[in-house]
């Protein structure tokens, strides 16, 4: 008898208890997308749609062993990563990755959260470039991530395309500057592409902002949302632009709820139910 094998997808980041951003976003959106979702958890932490109030770190000999227990048995066909907190933690995460010649690796850089909590610090951060960014298919900071990453103070999309090219030069095969936090009433993503002979591939994606305060996990949704599209055999630039359909149109079907008292969730579920 023939078996059917499901896409596979596995996120390696931080747990969120209210369900909007971390870990339970990442599911969702590979539910969302028809594909087998798996989680290795970073991190603890103690937050709502108003504030994170606590981190409790997960040791990285034990992240590590929970990489193991899924590779070992079930395997991926894409990994998300997202909230890291420590060095050791991204030194054993690039570790087994490396070792087990892991494609499609998507890489949020998850620096500070919504509500202005700073989740890894400076040193971290230049681990995170030296062993993350070159086994990464694509990373994806949003402006003041990329900023910090590639040093350029980005105010338009000339200082997004130099923070880009920068931004490559670490290693990435691609980078998706995510523009929600620019002004204006359009917000343009900016994906580079290091292609053949040193040649830079520009895609403008644009999309009309919407008036909404549930914004909590958008960057989580759009990261786990490409690595489902990688899993599914599309390529990067394809992935991007149909993740930038989908968070867009998910945003706009949740700005219709109400779910806590401060930026509450996307609806990752919007084509199956709503309303």
């Amino acid at each position: 008898m023939t078996h059917n094998k499901y896409y596979r997808v596995l996120t390696i980041a931080g747990s969120d208890p209210g369900g909007g951003a971390g870990i339970q976003a990442d599911l969702k959106t590979f539910a969302a997308h028809g594909c087998y979702g798996m989680a290795v958890i970073t991190a603890l932490t103690a937050q709502n749609t108003v504030d994170i109030t606590a981190i409790h770190e997960v040791p990285a000999a034990f992240i590590g062993k929970q990489i193991d227990a899924v590779l070992d048995d079930i395997g991926v066909d894409a990994v998300k990563i997202g909230m890291l907190n420590n060095t050791k933690a991204i030194s054993i995460i690039a570790e087994r990755l490396i070792k087990r010649k892991i494609k499609n690796i998507v890489l949020d850089t998850v620096m500070i959260s919504k509500s202005g909590t700073k989740l890894l610090n400076s040193n971290a951060v230049k681990t995170l470039v030296l062993k993350l960014f070159p086994i990464a298919e694509i990373v994806t900071p949003n402006i003041p991530e990329a900023s910090i990453l590639s040093g350029v103070t980005i105010k338009d999309i000339n200082d997004m395309e130099n923070a880009g090219m920068a931004i490559l030069v670490s290693g990435t095969k691609s980078v998706l500057i995510k523009g929600g936090h620019s002004n204006g009433t359009i917000c343009a993503d900016l994906l580079c592409i290091q292609g053949l002979n040193g040649k830079i591939e520009m895609h403008r994606f644009e999309s009309k902002k919407i008036d909404t305060v549930n914004t909590h996990g958008t960057g989580c949704t759009i990261s786990s949302a490409i690595a489902a599209n990688l899993a599914k055999g599309f390529g990067i630039k394809e992935a991007v632009e149909n993740s930038k359909h989908y968070i867009s149109e998910a945003i706009e079907a949740g700005a219709k709820y109400e779910t806590g008292k401060g930026h509450g969730p996307v609806h990752h579920f919007y084509k199956m139910w709503g309303e």
